[in-house]
């Protein structure tokens, strides 16, 4: 689809995009990328609207691969950058567009995304809670959403062994975990349909390109990003292929990169932005899709379940989901904070698999896509400062999860929307020129959208997110104090209470035991059928890297000594348990005898586990190559 509204240099960038092939399906492991990911990156540079020109405000400019002489980057110049393709970022930028056409402006909005396509990064549970989408799109239904499995019914077992469990009669649930109204989707296939929407609207959205650094003015304010550069093989010399990551520059950068983005951690560590609030939390989410026998297929059966298998002081839980046609949408979520460095989520949720109130949906049935992804679990208490000079947080880059709803997709979309709509205001308070109508970013000044953090405060995510805050601390005193204090605080309290409890945790990584202070958890082999070793199951995520570019995983210098010295030898090596792709594992050195660690980064589905849980956090996660990672399809 031609992106309506470009200006000329972008136009036939887009109609080669448009004409390039696509793949329906995940590439196999170690297979070639599609043509369509290698085509994104240099249809950008080649055909976009481009400037040679010096770094904004005098600071340094890049420095060539060969030479030691500086060179000048390729620019391309928005009034408004959104980082990320998710729902969040499309959402801002859908509603940044609708804005400009009922103004008449010419107001230039561009999405990059570090997904081979947009959807194929994004994974998450889902029962879709369609408010926002209600307030954005009001006619989604006659333009085809892909909404079509309604809620029908909503089931919450306790499993209090690997054989017996019990329902929770639903007038005791709390209205949280009622979901009258919602659908059971595919947010991969939301997302490729927003991208679609937002193209319609005159966006330029780029899939396949990875944003890699953040760009600041001399003041101080962000201007843009970089993109990653390409072409860079193992031993960090540039190939023959080798080209320059561009600059896209902006007035104003929407940063929607989802949870623990790169670009977001830099900016929210420069600025200080969660100064003052508690310390981001997290849970790993592990993902199946299964196509199961008709016979036992329920339309819009929506089931979760706490307890077996986990402990009763590790946090989480899981979910099943009937999606049409005869899909099973399953998984489990398990918090990071846990102690016991012996505790394998991915295992944990193969386990539950087996459990009698589970399996009696899969036997018979085949298991076709599999993920994961690290999600914010800090709630109200965590949510940063959401502005800074030169633009915004939104979305799950911010942590706007509702954790005991077991939601998040509604009010990523509502923040991107207030995101754009203090964006679009101070823009057009600020000047009647636009970037799209032929000005310069630079002639600009920087600004901070200040007004969105209080549109957020004044909508219903900031009342939703606050009605909610002190369940998951509530879960500090294990399963059951947790459950009783949920119950209080959702049915009896609703959220009024006059305290909040606090996160006092210095993050997910110092909460890991020591290996001498637990046992070891003995897991089943996997059948094959039911439940399946990572590295088979990871053929189902599409996961496919360059294999000669330099790990995107990296041992902080400062920490060097970690892996051997601290996580293998105090900690068990954690790394080897908690990555869902078999990204770590320790070898005998052959020179020395020693264990050494080994970064399998090929295998990384980009679910950012390692860079929260690591001992000491002593893993950096850095961005590969654009279209690079997981190639999830229906997730």
């Amino acid at each position: 689809m031609i992106r309506t509204g470009a200006r000329p240099g972008l136009a036939a960038a887009a109609r080669r995009l448009a004409a390039a092939p696509r793949a329906a399906r995940p590439p196999a492991p170690g297979a070639r990328a599609p043509s369509s990911r290698r085509f994104h990156k240099s249809a950008l540079r080649i055909f976009g609207s481009v400037r040679g020109i010096a770094p904004v405000g005098g600071a340094p400019r890049a420095r060539g691969m060969c030479s030691e002489a500086p060179v000048e980057r390729e620019a391309m110049e928005y009034d408004v950058l959104i980082v990320g393709g998710g729902p969040a970022g499309l959402s801002a930028a859908i509603r940044m567009k609708q804005l400009a056409l009922e103004g008449g402006q010419e107001l230039s909005v561009c999405v990059v995304e570090k997904g081979a396509e947009v959807g194929s990064h994004i994974l998450s549970g889902n029962v879709f809670e369609p408010h926002a989408l209600d307030e954005l799109i009001p006619d989604w239904r006659d333009k085809g959403a892909p909404l079509q499995t309604e809620a029908k019914e909503d089931n919450f077992l306790f499993l209090t062994s690997d054989t017996s469990s019990f329902k929770i009669p639903n007038f005791l649930l709390p209205k949280v975990l009622h979901n009258e109204g919602n659908y059971i989707i595919s947010l991969g296939e939301l997302c490729r349909w927003l991208g679609t929407q937002a193209e319609e609207l005159g966006v330029e959205v780029y899939p396949g390109f990875a944003a890699d650094e953040v760009i600041y003015t001399e003041g101080g304010a962000v201007t843009g990003i970089v993109l990653k550069d390409v072409g860079i093989g193992k031993d960090g010399k540039p190939k023959d292929v080798f080209e320059m990551g561009m600059e896209l520059r902006a007035r104003q950068t929407i940063l929607a990169e989802g949870c623990r983005g790169s670009c977001s951690e830099m900016v929210m560590d420069k600025y200080k932005l969660r100064e003052g609030k508690d310390v981001q939390t997290y849970g790993i989410g592990i993902k199946e899709v299964w196509e199961v026998d008709p016979a036992k297929f329920k339309s819009g059966l929506i089931q979760h379940s706490v307890g077996w298998p986990l402990d009763s002081s590790t946090y989480g839980g899981s979910f099943l989901y009937h999606m049409e046609d005869n899909k099973v949408l399953m998984g489990m979520v398990v918090g990071l904070d846990y102690k016991n460095p012996y505790l394998n989520p991915y295992q944990e949720f193969q386990r539950w698999k087996t459990h009698p109130a589970i399996k009696t949906f899969l036997e018979g049935g085949t298991c076709i896509s599999y993920g994961a992804r690290a999600l914010n679990e800090g709630g109200f208490q965590a949510i940063p400062k959401l502005t800074f000079p030169g633009g915004a947080l939104v979305g799950c880059s911010a942590g706007f999860v509702n954790v005991p709803k077991i939601k998040g997709s509604h009010t990523a979309m509502k923040s991107g929307m207030l995101a754009a709509e203090a964006v679009f205001e101070a823009l057009t308070d600020q000047s009647e020129q636009f970037v799209g109508e032929g000005e310069e970013v630079a002639s600009f000044k920087a600004f901070e959208p200040s007004s969105y953090q209080a549109k957020i405060e004044g909508s219903w995510v900031w009342s939703e997110l606050k009605s909610v805050r002190n369940v998951h601390p509530a879960f500090h005193n294990g399963l059951y104090l947790g459950l009783l204090y949920s119950g209080l605080t959702l049915k009896v309290f609703r959220g009024l209470e006059p305290w909040t409890f606090s996160n006092t945790s210095k993050g997910d990584h110092t909460t890991t035991g020591k290996k001498a202070d637990h046992e070891p958890i003995e897991y089943p082999k996997p059948d094959g059928k039911l439940t399946f070793d990572i590295l088979s199951n990871l053929q189902r995520s599409g996961v496919n890297h360059n294999h000669d570019q330099p790990a995107h995983l990296r041992v902080k210098d400062e920490l060097a000594d970690w892996p051997k010295n601290i996580s293998f030898q105090e900690y068990g090596a954690p790394e080897t348990r908690f990555c869902p792709a078999k990204v770590y594992e320790f070898v005998e050195d052959e020179a020395t005898g020693e264990p050494k660690l080994v970064i399998n980064a090929q295998n990384c589905v980009h679910c950012k586990t390692c860079d929260i849980k690591t001992p000491g956090n002593y893993i950096k996660w850095t961005v590969p190559e654009g279209g690079g990672g997981p190639a999830y399809v229906g997730m």
